[in-house]
């Protein structure tokens, strides 16, 4: 089990009370119930960021905090537990991580924007079903002077009611990342509304046209911006969906410990006891592989990239393990909508797809091992 320093467990601390005081699941279940999941997100970003939370990532030239990936893992696995909606992961980890990777006047007005609360920015990247960035077919082409943005995006998260959209493209100098407008002529915008409830959006990019400076980089430059922005991603979004693992687990354990069948406490049948154990380890392990993940991210580590991905590929199985044993052990109430776990569940299937399912991750593993 990883250890927080003094720091990291005062974030940890802080996002605990705020969180499940002024954001937790009961406050998740009224935005659904109103059918506003997607919901104004425009208060919580001011809250996000007078705590600092939406320019973690961000330098402090633009305002940002500057607290690095293990303060942002550590935000997101409370998001988890609390089954929060906000544009955290989108915004303040994805789209921050792009902005400082490129910098230019697009991090000077638009990082300060997002660390101030003032702007939510989608990465529209997806183009069908699952997590494929290396098949990119939406382009960007000039024309004499002009630029235009031709292409289809799918499952954009937050990108309904986003500011700007980060669409990655196909240029002539290779991958483009291209700061958009949703409101410019040609880009339509569908809302999408998630298994989970959140807000997600179908872009279609039909010959929009954009100014040079709304590109941010092309080529190698871009490439690698979005493959730190990736790793990152993977890391902080399995923070999150550990949190939320944590959090059915906990509700589990509490149920084996005041629940009776034939007189006696659930928790004492042994057949139980060995699958609280078994869930229990397998939690902790894969928090240390979460924190071995983002502490190489934040120190530049080889391993990141390998250490994010595995730990993506590991949480999908041990959320997949948390919800359902949780289901079970609580036999038939545990389907009911009066409890949590099925919000777990179905919050723990889009965070295993959203970047990359474990099928995903672990043949990329076994292919950069040579197995």
């Amino acid at each position: 089990m990883e250890i927080l320093n003094d720091d990291h467990q005062m974030v940890a601390d802080a996002a605990a009370a705020y969180l499940s005081k002024s954001h937790p699941i009961t406050a998740f279940r009224a935005l659904r119930e109103n059918s506003a999941a997607q919901g104004d997100t425009r208060a919580i970003l001011t809250e996000f960021a007078e705590l600092g939370w939406m320019g973690i990532l961000l330098p402090e030239e633009v305002d940002g905090a500057d607290f690095g990936a293990r303060a942002a893992g550590v935000i997101a696995e409370e998001i988890g537990r609390n089954l929060t909606v906000a544009p955290f992961l989108s915004t303040a980890v994805l789209s921050a991580s792009l902005l400082r990777q490129t910098g230019g006047t697009a991090l000077s007005e638009w990082g300060a924007k997002i660390a101030s609360g003032a702007a939510i920015v989608a990465l529209a990247l997806e183009e069908g079903a699952k997590h494929r960035p290396g098949r990119i077919t939406t382009t960007l082409t000039q024309t004499g002077d002009s630029l235009t943005l031709t292409g289809r995006k799918s499952f954009v998260v937050d990108g309904s009611g986003a500011d700007r959209l980060i669409v990655v493209a196909q240029s002539v100098e290779g991958l483009a990342l291209v700061l958009v407008d949703p409101a410019a002529k040609g880009c339509v915008i569908t809302p999408q509304l998630l298994l989970d409830h959140r807000n997600a959006a179908l872009v279609h990019l039909d010959e929009v046209s954009v100014p040079k400076e709304a590109v941010l980089a092309t080529g190698a430059a871009a490439q690698k911006a979005l493959d730190h922005a990736l790793c990152l991603g993977r890391a902080v979004t399995a923070a999150e969906q550990l949190g939320v693992a944590k959090a059915a687990a906990e509700q589990t354990f509490e149920y084996l410990r005041t629940r009776k069948q034939f007189g006696l406490l659930i928790g004492q049948f042994q057949a139980l006891q060995h699958r609280a154990a078994d869930l229990y380890c397998e939690l902790e392990q894969t928090s240390s592989l979460i924190a071995r993940a983002l502490n190489a991210i934040e120190a530049g580590s080889d391993e990141a990239e390998a250490l994010s991905r595995a730990a993506k590929a590991k949480m999908a199985h041990v959320g997949q393990q948390a919800t359902e044993e949780g289901v079970q052990m609580h036999g038939g109430i545990g389907m009911t909508d009066e409890m949590d776990l099925g919000l777990f569940m179905k919050r723990d299937r889009a965070l295993t797809e959203f970047l990359g399912d474990a099928g995903c991750h672990t043949e990329w593993l076994l292919r950069h091992r040579g197995i």
